[in-house]
């Protein structure tokens, strides 16, 4: 009957509930590429799409504790959004004790500050719902554009290969893809920042603060883990 860690790969994760009622009611509509808008206006990322780690400012620019993975992918959005809000990360002040309160510290508490935005209700323990993460983005970050939740059934292969295609077709407008993965429940945020010469997407990993080569083959086989630390891709939040 195979191995227990088999058998749990072939089970259909939370999110497949998801993806079938959106199915149901037609929420989840093939985009087309000519159908995702380019964003115009100036872009000055915090998290560029270069692969290995990522710093800036000396700063490694990782999640701040083990909850802050969708906090993280936020702020790389917002900031890619709107050039200012990098420009506020790296202002240099002294405090009253005379401590420089500089970029590592601001970004730090800037994650902090979205973790607190984004679980108002919701527990912090448990990181960031998906509806949390967007409705953040619509509240807080209207520059990045509007993003929809999108379900992934990852055990369907027309889902998995429909959902491919929708990410891939906002990677080739420029426009940043949100990836929430996880075991049987969703776990971890990261960030697909664009579409490599040789197919695979660069995708910033918060946890290790790195962009790394992911091949989109991997959703398919659900062996994502060695490259976003969770074998299966729950979500895709998508630009409208």
């Amino acid at each position: 009957h195979g191995a227990p860690d088999e058998r749990r790969a072939r089970m259909r994760t939370v999110s497949a509930i998801g993806s079938a009622v959106q199915r149901l009611f037609r929420r989840a509509a093939p985009v087309q590429v000519a159908a995702v808008r380019s964003l115009n206006g100036p872009r000055r990322a915090l998290v560029t799409d270069a692969l290995g780690e990522k710093r800036h400012e000396g700063a490694k620019l990782d999640q701040v504790d083990g909850t802050t993975c969708g906090s993280a992918v936020l702020v790389a959005l917002a900031t890619w959004a709107d050039p200012a809000e990098l420009e506020k990360l790296e202002v240099r002040e002294t405090t009253p004790s005379g401590i420089v309160d500089g970029f590592a510290a601001r970004y730090d508490g800037l994650q902090k500050r979205v973790h607190r935005q984004t679980n108002r209700l919701w527990p912090q323990a448990l990181g960031t719902t998906p509806w949390a993460f967007a409705g953040w983005l619509r509240k807080h970050a209207p520059g990045v554009g509007r993003y929809r939740v999108r379900f992934v059934d990852d055990l369907s292969g027309t889902d998995v290969d429909q959902v491919i295609r929708e990410i891939e077709a906002a990677l080739g407008a420029r426009r940043p893809v949100p990836l929430l993965v996880g075991a049987g429940v969703p776990r971890h945020y990261c960030l697909a920042l664009r579409i490599s010469d040789d197919g695979t997407w660069r995708v910033y990993e918060p946890s290790s603060a790195t962009v790394r080569p992911l091949d989109p083959a991997a959703i398919r086989e659900r062996r994502l883990a060695p490259i976003l630390g969770f074998d299966r891709l729950h979500t895709a939040f998508l630009p409208r």
